[in-house]
């Protein structure tokens, strides 16, 4: 049973439902969308993040949604989670990147600090769910679970980020922008006179608002970070110096200060040795990756020895390819690609998918294993 279908419910008594608001078009037209459909409802924006200017986080600004909140006529509340945003998101994913890892911050934050303190909020308003903008489906399964079916356009797909949420949540959760596309929300929000209708989509992490992680990262330890170390070869051949495994990912062959007089791609980051491995574009393609910091949502957790085949996703772009998934340990999987995949990234996720679409769930990256 697809969750949404609630939209369209003519009961008396409609739920109240939290709805989380960024200040941008897609939460204002989620907000919009269950207003018009009759909820009771609540916008809220969590304030996660402020720079050092004042700035605020992309996912919290709050004049922009208290606008909207006011323009669509809903009660709007704030709330302060800043210290939490702290330890849960921003430590994290310094540690990170200090560990030669490079994390996806939103996959995290959407588990430990939304959903989490959204349902907190929801029942301190006394409400039934909560709503995001999202642009993906929540479904009921027949097995009884609940899991996340991907956008009907898939350019706006969001599910890779969503694969850490628990049942709890899912079961409290409404999406209603999974049927739309961008122009589509845009053309809602034009047409309802929000103020937010053209309003640019944020292309980076909301904390890191000029998209320089390095620089996030340095100012935020007063520049004690990794020091210069060694540009090498697979064979361990030192080709150069880099200035720091901070400023590099696997997969990157853009800004790397170094010319080899061929085209280099960044292939492994050796925090324990500080030395970043070159190779070729070629070299750089893997079959078989490990995952850890495992949560499944459309399955439940399998047996160790157990193993199924399903499409997998190894960044937030990636279309997908086929492999067999097999439980290795408690908290391991081993994912074997049918096909070769390129720069598979320790820290990024590797999210599952059924034959219809739907999250079957997925883990962290901890090892990519080239032949």
């Amino acid at each position: 049973m697809e969750i949404n279908t609630l939209l369209n419910t003519n009961s008396e008594q409609m739920p109240r439902v939290i709805v989380g608001m960024s200040g941008g078009v897609d939460s204002a037209v989620a907000a919009y969308l269950l207003k018009n459909a009759g909820y009771d409802v609540v916008g809220v924006t969590l304030r996660t993040w402020t720079g050092p200017e004042g700035e605020e986080s992309r996912c919290c600004e709050i004049d922009d949604a208290r606008e909207t909140a006011k323009k669509i006529g809903i009660e709007y509340h704030v709330f302060n989670v800043i210290p939490e945003f702290e330890k849960k998101v921003i430590r994290p994913f310094i540690d990170n990147y200090l560990n030669g890892f490079t994390p996806n911050p939103c996959v995290i934050c959407n588990r430990l600090i939304k959903w989490e303190y959204l349902l907190y909020y929801a029942k301190v308003l006394n409400a039934d769910y909560v709503a995001t903008g999202h642009y993906a489906s929540v479904i009921k399964l027949d097995n009884g679970r609940y899991t996340v079916r991907k956008a009907l356009h898939t350019e706006k797909d969001q599910t890779y980020m969503l694969y850490r949420l628990s049942q709890e949540q899912l079961s409290k959760t409404l999406m209603p922008l999974g049927p739309y596309s961008k122009q589509e929300v845009r053309d809602i929000a034009e047409k309802a006179g929000l103020g937010v209708a053209s309003k640019p989509d944020s292309q980076e992490i909301c904390f890191v608002t000029d998209g320089d992680y390095a620089d996030f990262i340095e100012n935020q330890l007063d520049g004690k970070v990794p020091p210069e170390g060694n540009f090498t070869d697979e064979t361990g051949k030192v080709l150069g110096k880099h200035k720091g495994i901070i400023h590099y990912t696997v997969g990157q062959r853009k800004r790397l200060g170094i010319s080899l007089g061929r085209p280099a791609y960044v292939k492994q980051i050796r925090a324990d040795s500080n030395e970043i491995v070159l190779s070729t574009d070629d070299e750089t393609y893997c079959r078989i990756v490990f995952c850890k910091a495992l949560n499944f949502m459309g399955i439940p957790d399998p047996a160790v020895g157990d193993s199924f085949r399903c499409q997998v996703k190894i960044r937030y772009r990636h279309p997908g390819q086929y492999a067999a998934v097999e439980k290795t340990g408690d908290d391991e999987v081993k994912v074997t690609f049918e096909e070769p995949v390129r720069s598979a990234t320790p820290g990024q996720s590797a999210v599952f998918y059924d034959e219809n679409d739907c999250l079957l769930g997925g883990g962290i990256i901890s090892e990519a294993v080239f032949s």
